[in-house]
């Protein structure tokens, strides 16, 4: 069994952000040279996400709305968390849209469904965060 790793840094303009990272994950994988095996993507910050999801403006919006409902930025008084830093709703934010994605990998590809991409979901940007890819087998 084959094992690569490899570190990517992502750098928003803004504090959040929704980014489609499929591309860079690919080119892992060719980087690698696994055809068969799992693929783990996971962000190294506790206010940042991965998900699979449609890439789609208008769902990407709703993923903001229903997120700032659940858990609104302001105000910041409203978190025992934001004693500490402002960015209690980052952390809950991520619980919400999960930590990381393993797709299997067949044939050198990506084994998704219709319309599925990775995405890097950001919370709490504009300072240099880092996601891991890590991919295993054959």
């Amino acid at each position: 069994m084959k094992s690569y790793r490899k570190e990517i840094t992502f750098h928003t303009k803004t504090r959040r952000a929704y980014l489609n990272i499929t591309h860079e994950v690919e080119k892992c994988i060719n980087e690698s040279g696994i055809k068969e095996g799992l693929v783990l993507v996971n962000p190294m910050h506790i206010t940042s996400s991965i998900f699979i999801n449609d890439d789609e403006a208008g769902l990407h919006n709703d993923f903001e709305v229903w997120l700032e409902k659940i858990a609104p930025e302001k105000p910041h008084s409203q978190y025992r968390h934001n004693g500490y830093e402002d960015n209690a709703d980052a952390h809950l934010k991520r619980q919400i849209m999960g930590r990381e994605v393993v797709v299997a990998l067949t044939n050198g590809k990506l084994d998704f469904g219709t319309w599925e991409q990775i995405f890097y979901g950001e919370f709490d940007g504009m300072r240099p965060k880092r996601i891991l890819v890590k991919i295993i087998g054959e």
